[in-house]
């Protein structure tokens, strides 16, 4: 997982990629498990827990920030952060539960102006859990300084 975190700013809780498995040129694919012990899952819900859609949506966004980190090298990669800018068309299809691992999959479409929109999935096994588009910038949010 440090290469995820040399990556990109995310960091427990709030890190929800694991590994990245494959990189192309406009495409990357990555690896969650999600696991029994976190915190979330207690009131999502009790005794029959699940993983939230938000969070599922979450990791394919964060593995977006890591492909976009990927572009840019290690060096040349601008101050800020990755800031989602527009999220459309997502489709949940299956559930996600503790314990289970999820490929994810994240391809840049075009690129216009800074902006990086991209299309996303992910699945568990041979199963289709989510798809959604949505866009990127990096940058530095007004008013914040980032190390």
């Amino acid at each position: 997982m440090e290469d995820v975190r040399q990556l990109i700013p995310h960091r427990p809780p709030f890190l929800f990629v694991d590994e990245v498995v494959a990189r192309g040129a406009d495409h990357l694919t990555a690896r969650r498990t999600w696991r029994a012990e976190e915190d979330f899952y207690k009131g999502h819900y009790p005794g029959a827990p699940i993983t939230p859609g938000v969070l599922l949506c979450e990791a394919v966004f964060q593995t977006g920030a890591l492909l976009l980190a990927g572009k840019f090298g290690g060096e040349g990669k601008p101050a800020g952060v990755p800031l989602l800018t527009k999220v459309e068309n997502v489709r949940f299809r299956n559930p996600v539960y503790p314990g289970d691992t999820t490929t994810i999959e994240v391809r840049i479409k075009e690129t216009a102006a800074g902006f990086y929109f991209m299309t996303g999935g992910m699945k568990t096994a041979d199963k289709r859990v989510l798809s959604v588009d949505f866009s990127v910038a990096w940058k530095t949010p007004e008013g914040q300084t980032t190390a």
